[in-house]
Formats: C-alpha cells, sequence, structure tokens
C-alpha cells in the first residue's frame, strides 16, 4: 500500500543507511521509495503506520501470515544452469527451473514493484569473518525488513553500511502471485534461487521463515565448495569451553534443549563446521512458541515479551494485548524471532571450538526407540543420512494432528543441496579427526506409539543430555540395541529405568518388538534411495530386523 499523500514515520531518514550499491544493480526501478535498513525502532513505526501488525503486552509485534503458516516446501526451485547442473542433486527437495522462466518471472516481478515502497537491509550471512558472506534482503513488507535484522549478522556503522555490495539477494514480495501457465511454478506461491544470478525470488507467502531458509539453503550449496560443513544444527559451549551440536527437525526440540542456562548458546538453528571450528550462520533465533511455559523453557518464553520480538500467528487478545501462547487457532506452527542476544547467556562471539559432542535429535512418534544411543562413527553417519523423525503438525503445509513418520537427509532435507553423502563424509571426516562422541536422543513417545503412550517428559531428556554432555554416561554399563545395535545405557540418574528400557513400558514386549521391526524396515527402504554413493560400512551400520518370536 503506498500513501501518496502522507508522509510514513522514516520517510525522512529512508536513504541516511543507503549503500553505493543501489537497488537499480537487481533492475529495480520507479519504486515509490526505498527504505534502507531502517533500526529496529523506525521499522516498529513504519510496520504500525502500514497496519501490517499489532503490539502485544510488553511489546513483542505480531503479524498473521494468511494461508501460509509454514514453509511451502514443494514451491521451491533451483536454476539449473552451468554452475548447477553437475553440481545440485535434483530431485523432491531440489526442483529445476529454467534461466529463460526465472528471466521471465524476474521481470514481471521488477514490474509489480514499481511505484511501490520497498525495504532494504544489508546484512552477514556467516559470523565467522573468514567465510561471512555479504547479503541483501529485500522486501515489500517492513515486517520481514525487521524479521531480516532480526535473523541475520547485523552491518556495524554508517561506513561500512554505504560500503555494502551483496554477495546474494533475496526480493520478497508476498503480494506477488505467479502465474503458473505463465511462469511455470506449480502454484502462485514460489521459492525459486538462481545461483548464476546470485538472486532468490520469494511470493505469495508471507511466512518469515521462506526468508531465513533461502539463505540456508544458498550457504548448503557455496560452503561446501569452500570445504565447511553446513548443518541444520543448534550449538552450545559448556562451562569447561566444550562444544555441543544438537542435529534436528523442527520440533525434536533443537531450539528447547540448546538454550540450557548452564551452558553459553552459539546458535540455535544454523551452523558451520570449518576448520577453525564452529559458527553460526546468524545473528537470531527462530523459535516455535506454541504452549511455551515459563517453567519448562524460561529464557524462550521470556522472549515472546520483549520489544523487539516478532511473533507469527500468535493469538493476541485485541483489548488486553496479551498473547495466548497455548491457542493453536491459527496454526500448531506459531513462532517467535528475536535477536540471539535476548537468551541470557548467550555467546557475544557465536563462534566455538571443535565439538566434543554431536546429539541427533529425533522425535520417534512409534515410540520403540530409546531416550538415548551412543553411536559408533559410521553408526553416526547412517542416522546422519536418514535423518529420522515424525513431521509435527504445522511445520509443512499439509501436515494433519497426527505425526508423519518422515526421513529428511541430514536432518534438513529440503535445505540439502549437494548428495548427502557430500556432507555426511564431511561430517565424518570431522568427527575422526575430533574424537567426537555422537548420541541419539529421542525426544518423541514413550510407553506406545502417538495416541497410546506420551510424549518422553523434557527434564528427563534434559537430565539424559546433561549427564552426556558432563561425561557421567561414560561411567554407566551399556547393552547392546537388538535392533538398531547402538549401545543404550542401562541407568542414568534422575532418570527412571522404565525410560531407559522402552520395551518394559509396553503392555507386551511382542507388540514392541513388531512395531520396533516396522520401524526398522522403514530404515532400511529409506536408505535404498541414498545408497548409491554410499560406501558399504555405512550400509551395514543400519538397523536389522529380528524374528520376533525369537525375541
Amino acid at each position: 500500500m503506498n500513501y501518496l499523500d502522507v508522509t510514513s514515520p522514516a520517510a525522512h531518514d529512508a536513504d541516511k543507511l543507503a549503500s553505493a550499491f543501489g537497488l537499480h544493480n537487481h533492475g529495480l526501478s520507479h519504486l515509490h521509495k526505498v527504505y534502507w535498513n531502517l533500526t529496529t525502532a523506525a521499522l516498529y513505526e513504519e510496520i504500525i503506520f502500514r497496519s501490517e501488525a499489532r503490539i502485544s503486552h510488553l511489546g513483542p509485534v505480531v503479524v498473521t501470515t494468511g494461508k501460509h503458516t509454514a514453509r511451502a516446501a514443494a514451491d521451491k526451485f533451483i536454476v539449473r544452469e552451468h554452475s548447477t547442473e553437475k553440481r545440485v542433486w535434483w530431485g523432491e527437495y531440489n526442483r529445476p527451473f529454467s534461466p529463460q522462466a526465472f528471466s521471465t518471472l524476474l521481470v514481471r516481478l521488477q514490474g509489480y514493484l514499481q511505484d511501490r515502497d520497498v525495504f532494504v537491509q544489508d546484512c552477514h550471512a556467516g559470523t565467522d569473518p573468514e567465510y561471512r558472506m555479504p547479503i541483501r534482503v529485500i522486501t515489500e513488507k517492513a515486517w520481514h525488513s525487521l524479521f531480516a535484522r532480526n535473523m541475520f549478522v547485523k552491518v556495524r556503522g554508517t561506513e561500512q553500511l554505504k560500503r555494502h555490495v551483496p554477495e546474494f539477494t533475496v526480493i520478497c514480495a508476498p503480494s506477488f502471485l505467479a502465474s503458473p501457465m505463465i511462469d511455470g511454478t506449480r502454484t502462485e506461491t514460489f521459492v525459486i534461487i538462481n545461483f548464476a544470478e546470485r538472486l532468490a525470488l520469494i511470493g505469495g507467502s508471507s511466512y518469515g521463515g521462506e526468508i531465513k531458509k533461502t539463505i540456508f539453503t544458498v550457504l548448503n550449496f557455496l560452503l561446501p565448495l569452500e570445504n565447511v560443513l553446513p548443518m541444520h544444527c543448534s550449538a552450545n559451549v559448556g562451562p569447561g569451553g566444550d562444544t555441543a551440536l544438537f542435529f534436528g527437525l523442527s520440533g525434536t526440540g533443537k531450539t528447547t534443549l540448546s538454550a540450557d542456562p548452564t551452558r553459553h548458546l552459539i546458535g540455535d538453528d544454523e551452523h558451520g563446521w570449518s576448520e577453525n571450528g564452529i559458527f553460526n550462520f546468524e545473528d537470531g533465533c527462530y523459535a516455535k512458541v506454541i504452549r511455551l511455559s515459563p517453567e519448562a523453557e524460561p529464557q524462550i518464553h521470556a522472549c515472546t515479551r520483549r520489544f523487539g520480538t516478532i511473533l507469527e500467528n500468535v493469538v493476541l487478545d485485541p483489548i488486553s494485548r496479551r498473547l495466548d501462547l497455548n491457542d493453536d487457532m491459527l496454526t500448531e506452527n506459531t513462532r517467535g524471532a528475536y535477536p540471539l542476544d535476548y537468551i541470557e547467556n548467550y555467546m557475544p562471539e557465536k563462534m566455538a571450538g571443535h565439538p566434543r559432542n554431536v546429539i541427533f535429535l529425533t522425535c520417534d512418534a512409534t515410540g520403540t526407540m530409546p531416550p538415548i544411543a551412543r553411536l559408533s562413527p559410521d553408526q553416526a553417519i547412517y542416522h546422519f543420512i536418514s535423518g529420522y523423525t515424525s513431521k509435527i503438525a504445522g511445520t509443512e503445509i499439509g501436515l494433519g494432528v497426527e505425526p508423519e513418520i518422515t526421513f529428511s537427509t541430514c536432518f534438513g532435507g529440503p535445505f540439502m543441496v549437494h548428495h548427502p553423502y557430500t556432507y555426511a563424509e564431511m561430517l565424518k571426516a570431522r568427527l575422526m579427526r575430533h574424537g567426537v562422541r555422537c548420541w541419539l536422543v529421542n525426544t518423541g513417545w514413550t510407553g506406545g506409539p502417538f495416541g497410546i503412550g506420551k510424549r518422553i517428559s523434557i527434564q528427563y531428556t534434559r537430565a539424559l543430555l546433561n549427564a552426556a554432555l558432563g561425561g557421567r554416561l561414560e561411567e554407566v554399563r551399556y547393552h547392546k540395541d537388538p535392533v538398531f545395535g547402538f549401545e543404550v545405557p542401562d541407568t542414568c540418574e534422575g532418570v527412571p529405568d522404565r525410560i531407559l528400557d522402552p520395551a518394559a513400558s509396553w503392555p507386551s514386549r511382542e507388540d514392541y518388538f513388531r512395531k520396533y521391526n516396522a520401524l526398522a524396515a522403514r530404515f532400511i527402504e529409506n536408505f535404498k534411495l541414498m545408497q548409491a554413493g554410499c560406501p558399504a560400512g555405512i550400509v551395514e551400520a543400519g538397523p536389522k530386523r529380528l524374528e520376533v518370536a525369537t525375541v
């Protein structure tokens, strides 16, 4: 919406922090007004002026994202050209798009933005100066500009902003809809990445996560070419300087478990592992906030009461402006985007040394996997490539109430651009070189599958993680799991033995192993999709089905 006769709050300061590398370099011309690198307070004023959101109790911005309350994973494409033709793992997650169709869509988008206001945030992706990538996020809405400002690494200083030249640019225009017949898209919604042009286009969706994950996808393609392993994981550091990585898809507890008051948070979602160690790709957190409690997750809960936080699709009382974090009327996938420094014990450098422990988080809806298991290096790579979990309602379009078993390669399949073993080989080399201990942690169900059993208590999960990270699980006895072959501890202080032995919590051991066998079969069938290109030792590290009658 343009306000031709009314001056917006930041209009007089719109170009004070403008880069000399202007928007004409992106083919954008005849724009109404360009708002460059506005601060959080200035963006608040523009957001309210344009009626894009409401202000909730104690200050967060509350937005609704319309029909898209999650990623439109099926609408993401990569332009197939000389730099991607031989490198990209084409398939379900990496759908090809022609350069000609991209050019046509870009021209139409450029025309759409004429005579409209746009907002620009010049930032960096990556906190390690050696691998930091200058980026630019151009948005139609002010709140998306604040989202980019929260999530990515800010450029400090007027002179630095004026000299900023992006190496990759995202244009996000949610009100612009594609025409599948004309543009070759699947629907009116699109997320298209063009590595040759160093440009990504987003349209038809207001969901903020599309911006964040577009840049993550870009890094997943570019950084392995520089011998940096990009990872969909959170990371923290203990009092003794020991780094831990937490891999996991949305809903597995990656953000919650890494926000540990006894450890310093490096980041909650995306990191790189270089020869220097671990570094965050971002400067913010993007956490699920549905049913957050101040008792179980005090640090993240506190961020929902902070000025500068963006809350997506959280229900708000229109009179009192108080939040109802328990209400899933709009979506189960309610989100909060806030600066990393809102977490009290965050690590300002957002960088740390090589990890001592790597944790793979899985939300097992079958209720058969143990709450924690110790993995050999080959087992770790098998589970990394498999990426088993259950999709929780709301994290992607089309999911119902019941969790859906899924295998997401490298615990982030939609964002992996190379063949899975490209990332797995890099991970294994680092695990072996630095003597890293690997764990599989189940944050899903126990005592039976979804609908019969119950979700493992977060208190038990934290007790197991604290024991693993603190080295106390090195002092207990283990038994070999009969299906997956990994080692399961017999005891852990603060955790009932029946939790550690999931078969014991089922009414029937025969039913338990029948279900466990069925899960093993799913693993075996899924891995056949990635088996080509993987060494035989990795395949052998997978599960072996049992004769239930002999258990």
